[in-house]
């Protein structure tokens, strides 16, 4: 795909980073299931933990193509380490800088940038997922503060994140009215994380849930306007879907170049793999959607970066990357066979493991349907 000159001098820089800072440790976080905390400093140091935060909170800011390409890049060598900067950057800081006072953003986002530390984001409940206006977690104003109760699950990040932004119905009104959001910090009094999700995939990025008992959360911790808490997270949301498809391309490009370096290489009996015609089809068909991924994830990214309406974009561009990524991940299993199946020798497996996600995470594959539907039958509704 043809780039911008300044894009593609930011692919090679973090693909240098990726492969010299995070690649080396990729398979032992897998195998032990161990949070990088190691790469926190020199992702900092990167720029990476602050690409959506302008300068004056201490982040490096980068257009939304570039974004996109530091979370394939990542991906395609950890993508442990690809979703826990997803997550930080599009969940964490992005909310508190859309929708958070002066105050806020002075306070937080400094420290999850250059500071190197992570920002969480609390949506999901044990009876609350694709259904995010059927939030149970509950905040009651009493005086100078907010009391909540409730609990969020499969939180990315949550153990390790000094911050979290979370959702809690403040009202009685049905649905998605009632919901608000608030910025609590890790430590205060009521406020406990769960045990460590234990996941087929993305095993070196923390997940868990997050227990609130009574917890007193400072008027001054509402983020942004009481009862638009959902108006929020879907704006955030349709941001994120972008990131997740970044790490779904990237997750399937690194699977897709284990598959043709052995096909290329490898040979079955005195026939190059790579000759063989069952063999160049898989390999033509991964290259093509990989391809067509790329121009959705970078197309909607233009698309954000311009100021227009991207909501259903969005929603095509992660459904459609997510699908392909599982699907070459599968493929690149195919072609290499035997040895594709073991932990190791090629990180294929691993990533098939990981894509899986994709089709879940900030909105499965069927839900983005139901947004896509939903915005093409307004085009023309009467």
């Amino acid at each position: 795909m043809l780039l911008k000159k300044e894009h593609q001098e930011f692919r090679e820089k973090v693909r240098a980073f990726a492969e010299e800072k995070i690649a080396p440790l990729a398979t032992a976080l897998d195998i032990e299931q161990r949070f990088p905390h190691e790469h926190l400093k020199p992702l900092a140091e990167m720029g990476l933990m602050g690409m959506v935060v302008p300068e004056q909170y201490g982040g490096s800011p980068v257009d939304t193509v570039c974004y996109s390409i530091a979370v394939e890049e990542l991906s395609r060598v950890c993508g442990s380490t690809g979703i826990m900067i997803a997550a930080h950057n599009s969940l964490g800081c992005f909310p508190i800088l859309k929708f958070g006072t002066e105050e806020q953003k002075k306070k937080y986002l400094p420290r999850g940038t250059r500071g190197g530390e992570l920002l969480a984001f609390g949506l999901t409940e044990p009876e609350a997922g694709s259904d995010a206006g059927a939030t149970k977690t509950t905040a009651v104003r009493k005086g100078d503060h907010w009391e909540l109760n409730g609990t969020k699950c499969f939180i990315t990040s949550a153990s390790h994140a000094f911050a979290s932004v979370i959702t809690a119905r403040t009202s009685a009104a049905p649905g998605v009215k009632g919901i608000s959001s608030f910025i609590i910090e890790k430590g205060w009094p009521g406020f406990e994380i769960g045990k460590k999700e234990n996941k087929m995939g993305l095993r070196g990025s923390d997940t868990a849930f997050m227990h609130f008992t009574d917890v007193k959360l400072p008027v001054e911790n509402q983020l942004g306007v009481e009862g638009e808490g959902f108006k929020q997270f879907m704006i955030t949301l349709d941001g994120g879907r972008i990131s997740i498809g970044a790490m779904a391309l990237g997750l399937a490009q690194g699977a897709y170049e284990c598959a043709l370096k052995y096909a290329a290489k490898h040979k079955d009996g005195d026939v190059p793999m790579g000759d063989l015609q069952a063999i160049q089809w898989k390999l033509a068909d991964m290259a093509t959607e990989l391809e067509a991924a790329r121009y959705m994830i970078y197309g909607t990214a233009m698309m954000k970066d311009a100021g227009v309406k991207f909501t259903k974009e969005s929603a095509m561009a992660k459904m459609y990357a997510s699908e392909v990524g599982n699907r070459v991940c599968y493929q690149a299993i195919q072609v290499l066979g035997d040895i594709g199946f073991r932990t190791g020798p090629f990180p294929a497996e691993r990533m098939y493991r990981d894509v899986k996600l994709c089709e879940i995470g900030e909105g499965t594959s069927e839900v983005q349907r139901i947004v896509i539907a939903r915005e093409v039958l307004k085009s023309v509704a009467g």
